[in-house]
């Protein structure tokens, strides 16, 4: 049995807001080049499927029966399974993977399992199951499927990467990511450098094996293990890069899958990064449009353009940067600029709470108190009123830097892409490309790579977009779609992150059809 250093406390729990988001703080992996014959080589790379043929090696992961227990959540059991550390060497240590279940309520015939991820990486996808999906999803889906989740390697119960504690995060999440000289940006440097030692030395060997392609592999254990013969999934956000190289790995055994809030797996970093901060700024002129029509928006008033609501809140930023906002934090954390910029882009994944954002930002900037906006900062990062935080960051920096080479190699070339990234959002721009440095200093090289997945042979597969999403823009999933040889693209114009399950009956009548009766929607339909 692979072992390491157990964790100070393990948790299953994820705030709904956090448990969908592909934060952009760890989005930060992939080609440093971005020359078009580094682009065309991309474009041609695939994904290749495993053999369907099970090797001898991982026979006894695949016939093993999970030894169901009742976990504390009503109507919940849980399991805990054994996978490989390392795919290619099955023989140098297993490790465990967190899995829970609630049964097919009926009445109707039993469909098989449905597994569900929601996003990150790094969410848990037990705590989303029992917190969310296995009591909210619509009742014909829960009558119909077993409601299952496995919390990906190295995320919350199956093995947590662990970096820093309570102090050190609060310390790293303070951290000024708009540095204004070069004793400044070594100040940042030398805090993803210490967020990375953390890393490497709890989980040293643990943090070579946690990528995307080896959890999609632990996936098809699972399934086996259920007893079904196919993959039915719903994957969110970087659920769908996991659902996507599941299809690309196992094409004959992809059931039903249903990627929301999709990602684009050939897009080399810089792209990558650049297109999510566009994907924030049209989620923010969204926003600004709103705010300026209601009397209490502290951004400007009726007339005012999204671009002047924008300048007032950088300039707001920029104060907080110089002195951060007093709040009531009892451990006597200030509102910084890096908090405060959080705090607003935690509230652009979900349209619902932009009045919680207009109220905090009125607070902030017109009574001088951050208290609200440093609870949505807090709600981000999963950090409780203890000072505890769940694994996140952790486990969303451990995948993200080992998919993918990181975006930048020094703060010689951040500053000079923030050009760039300023010109794809002047609000957010300068702090996500500063943000994008934080695998330049990860402990072990990244074994992936942007490449496209086709999945040929797969059975339909649905691909689901909205129109201003701020973490997957989409143009991610209108290229995910033109990549899966069977996908079907389901479009919801309308705001925030994801559209399953958030107040579409066009969107949630499609998906549930094909979840229930196998058909997908009509290539290209569009909901609002």
């Amino acid at each position: 049995m692979y072992t390491r250093r157990t964790p100070r406390r393990t948790r299953t729990g994820a705030t709904l807001l956090a448990a969908v988001t592909l934060l952009v703080s760890g989005c930060s992996s992939g080609s440093t080049t971005g020359t078009a014959s580094s682009a065309a080589e991309e474009a041609a790379a695939a994904l290749a499927p495993l053999p369907r043929s099970t090797p001898a090696a991982l026979t006894r992961y695949y016939e093993q029966k999970p030894a169901w227990r009742d976990c504390g959540a009503a109507g919940f059991q849980c399991a805990t399974l054994k996978a490989p550390l390392d795919y290619a060497e099955p023989s140098a240590g297993d490790i465990r993977l967190a899995v829970t279940r609630k049964k097919a309520t009926g009445p109707g015939k039993r469909l098989g399992s449905l597994l569900v991820n929601p996003g990150g990486p790094g969410g848990s996808a037990v705590g989303y199951v029992q917190a969310y999906a296995g009591i909210g999803y619509p009742a014909d889906v829960r009558a119909r499927y077993d409601m299952v989740a496995v919390d990906p390697r190295g995320v919350a119960g199956s093995e947590p990467v662990e970096c820093l504690d309570g102090p050190g995060m609060d310390a790293f999440t303070r951290t000024d990511v708009t540095p204004d000289d070069g004793k400044e940006a070594g100040t940042l440097v030398s805090a993803y450098k210490t967020f990375a030692e953390g890393c490497g030395a709890d989980a040293p060997k643990l943090l070579r094996h946690v990528s995307t392609v080896e959890a999609a592999r632990d996936m098809d254990l699972v399934r086996a293990a259920l007893g079904d013969e196919k993959l039915n999934y719903v994957g969110a956000s970087y659920g769908t890069f996991l659902g996507a190289t599941y299809a690309g790995l196992f094409p004959d055994r992809a059931g039903r899958l249903v990627l929301d809030g999709a990602m684009d797996p050939s897009l080399p970093a810089r792209r990558l990064n650049l297109e999510q901060t566009e994907g924030f700024d049209t989620a923010f002129t969204a926003f600004a449009k709103d705010c300026v029509r209601r009397s209490d928006c502290p951004l400007g008033g009726a007339g005012t353009t999204p671009e002047r609501a924008g300048k007032n809140l950088k300039a707001f930023f920029e104060k907080a940067d110089a002195r951060p906002v007093p709040t009531d934090d009892t451990d006597g954390r200030g509102l910084t600029e890096s908090l405060a910029t959080i705090g607003v882009i935690a509230a652009m994944y979900d349209e619902g709470a932009w009045q919680q954002l207009r109220e905090a930002l009125t607070a902030a900037m017109r009574e001088n108190d951050g208290s609200a906006l440093l609870v949505l900062a807090d709600s981000y990062y999963e950090r409780d009123a203890d000072g505890e935080y769940t694994n996140l960051m952790f486990a969303n920096a451990a995948v993200n830097c080992l998919d993918l080479p990181a975006a930048f190699a020094s703060p010689d070339e951040v500053r000079r892409a923030l050009p760039d990234f300023e010109k794809a959002s002047p609000v957010f721009g300068e702090g996500l490309a500063w943000a994008s440095l934080n695998c330049a200093y990860w402990p072990v090289e990244a074994t992936g790579k942007a490449q496209r997945i086709e999945a040929k042979g797969a059975a339909p597969i649905v691909v689901v977009g909205t129109t201003r999403d701020p973490a997957t823009p989409y143009r991610w999933a209108e290229a995910l779609a033109g990549q899966l040889s069977s996908a079907r693209l389901l479009t919801y114009d309308g705001d925030g992150h994801t559209a399953y399950g958030r107040g579409s009956a066009c969107i949630d009548s499609a998906i549930n059809a094909y979840l229930l009766a196998g058909t997908p929607p009509k290539d290209g339909k569009r909901c609002s």
